[in-house]
């Protein structure tokens, strides 16, 4: 038996932790579609406002709601594909176990 394949899983839960990163850091590439719309209303809300020499509070209330939105999806994403690695480790590890205690020594 060969070691279990997790290649692929390890790929993606890299690439989810550089997504976590990039919100961090407040960048646009990990968002969804909608999640971009609701960023971009907010900013130009935020802008129309500040225009206007009114408070902001309002807008960077519902970007910093929006941010821990986008990073509550990815931690969720995250703990799945771990969950989903961890799951065939062990199926790899009690294949294995069963199959050296079932040789005829």
């Amino acid at each position: 038996m060969g070691r279990p394949n997790t290649r692929r899983l390890d790929k993606e839960i890299e690439h989810t932790r550089r997504k976590i990163e990039a919100v961090h850091n407040d960048e646009w590439w990990p968002l969804t579609s909608s999640e971009r719309r609701q960023i971009t209303g907010a900013l130009v809300r935020g802008s129309y406002r500040a225009a206007r020499s009114k408070s902001t509070g309002r807008a960077e209330h519902r970007l910093e709601m929006l941010k821990q939105s986008v990073l509550t999806r990815l931690t969720a994403e995250m703990t799945a594909l771990q969950t989903e690695r961890q799951r065939i480790v062990s199926e790899y590890a009690q294949a294995k176990a069963a199959k050296k205690s079932s040789g005829w020594w």
